[in-house]
């Protein structure tokens, strides 16, 4: 292999100080490397000094080889340097995008020299520091855009969704629209893309905020009355009224899973369903929506209280309003008293902000393993800041829940 100082003599040397260098080359303090590389990198840029093809290849390989021995403030600057020059050595740009981030955040931002198949091999092999660096970029192909998304980090996801210059296919925009009845804070920055879908944005009304619900009306110039309309259609046709219709005579479990496919099952779906007095049907699709079970689904909606709806509330990130819509409407719908005391819907209101979102999460997961589980996470009620660490562990799945 070529050393270093023999390709320094390969150079041409005018202008270039020749004996200096050469002396560099051949000391290994880190000192000495970094002065080379500062030197090497001046000469790289110098704007009146005509590098030849053979010249700039000897440069690129010196830098390359001596880049991971120099101190970071160089590493740092020649970045920098080199994040905006379109005709900068791809290999030494690679090896400074794969750098620590410091080094390497400015190339991954700025630099039109990497490729989509390297900015890929970067989010799958790299920090996440370097996944959200990459996300800035004032271009992004669909390829990429998938890569990052598939991190299934949600500031990540996030960050990308944001940058408006990021290319989403059409499969990759739908999926994100379901991912934001999970994730919330995919849905703000999803409304203001200018390649979302009306179709999409409809569809997103069902689970938004009011204040979101207004924006989807505003920009995409939608009918309120005509989206409200739609829950109250879907309903219908789901309990295909029309005695021909072939979905007919179906119980309320696959009519609700129906509903989940069509992308239909949303809180506001399931307050009008419980205003309608349909229970059972929304029983089902609560069971669906959480994916527990029906029995256990029944003795949440009518327990005193309301905690344990608070919480299923609370982890299906179901928003306070339409959380007090439901609790109100499952009052009615209960046996015996229908009346509902005000202080009952007050300290259900209290609990339900008190509920961490991870903790109600938690209890979730474990309710579908132990339908007992309910009275343990009564628990919480006492506990500050309803954390998850005060319930105890769960028992074994009973087959009669």
């Amino acid at each position: 292999m070529t050393s270093i100082d023999q390709m320094l003599s390969m150079m041409s040397r005018d202008d270039l100080d020749f004996t200096a260098l050469l002396d560099l080359a051949r000391d290994k303090s880190v000192a000495a490397r970094t002065r080379l590389v500062e030197s090497v990198g001046d000469l790289f840029f110098e704007k009146n000094r005509a590098l030849s093809d053979r010249e700039r290849a000897l440069m690129t390989e010196i830098l390359r080889r001596l880049i991971h021995d120099v101190e970071m403030s160089v590493r740092i600057a020649l970045a920098e340097r080199l994040s905006a020059e379109p005709t900068a050595p791809a290999e030494l740009i690679k090896t400074l995008a794969n750098d620590e981030i410091e080094v390497a955040y400015s190339i991954l931002v700025k630099s039109p020299v990497l490729q989509d198949g390297e900015l890929i091999e970067i989010v799958q092999h790299r920090t996440l520091e370097h996944q959200l660096a990459i996300t800035l970029r004032a271009e992004l192909s669909a390829a990429v855009s998938d890569a990052l998304i598939a991190t299934g980090n949600a500031d990540v996801v996030k960050s990308l969704i944001e940058n408006m210059g990021a290319e989403i296919s059409a499969g990759t925009m739908e999926y994100l629209v379901e991912q934001s009845k999970r994730v919330d804070a995919y849905q703000n920055p999803l409304l203001h893309r200018p390649d979302l879908p009306p179709a999409l944005a409809k569809r997103m009304y069902w689970w938004v905020s009011a204040a979101l619900r207004k924006h989807i009306i505003r920009s995409f110039n939608l009918d309120p009355v005509e989206l409200d309309e739609r829950i109250e259609d879907v309903i219908k046709d789901i309990l295909a009224e029309d005695a021909g219709d072939p979905i007919a005579g179906r119980k309320g479990a696959e009519l609700a899973k129906l509903l989940n496919q069509r992308h239909a099952l949303s809180p506001q779906l399931m307050v009008q369903t419980l205003r309608r007095g349909e229970v059972a049907l929304f029983e089902a699709m609560f069971a669906e929506l959480t994916g527990l079970r029906e029995k256990l689904v029944r003795r949440i909606l009518f327990e005193p209280g309301g905690q344990g709806l608070a919480v299923v509330c609370r982890a299906m990130a179901i928003a306070k309003p339409d959380f007090a819509s439901l609790f109100l409407l499952s009052r009615s719908a209960r046996p015996g008293d229908k009346v509902v005391d005000p202080n009952e819907l007050s300290a259900a209101m209290v609990f339900f902000d008190r509920v961490k979102r991870e903790a109600a999460e938690r209890l979730v997961r474990h309710m579908r393993l132990d339908p007992e589980y309910l009275e343990s996470m009564l628990a919480m009620d006492g506990a500050d800041e309803a954390d998850a660490s005060a319930v105890p562990a769960p028992r074994a799945a009973n087959s009669n829940g």
